[in-house]
């Protein structure tokens, strides 16, 4: 499947169909993420049942400590 990430097109494996699927498969599923699809902010409640399709567009912003 093709979708684009933070404005980049990449290639996933077509096992990789929900976005808690896509966070585990970058290994950023242990870490706070908001995630935005096709423009809409998803709640982290529906990261498992929401599913992934081709040329969908995904933002991930993650956090980063330090000072």
């Amino acid at each position: 499947m093709k979708i684009v990430i933070n404005g980049e097109g990449i290639q996933i494996p077509d096992t990789v169909i929900t976005v808690s699927l896509l966070l585990k498969h970058f290994e950023l599923e242990q870490k706070v993420v908001i995630v935005e699809l096709n423009q809409t902010i998803l709640d982290k409640a529906m990261h498992a049942e929401t599913v992934l399709s081709d040329g969908d567009r995904i933002e991930i912003a993650h956090f980063v400590g330090g000072g």
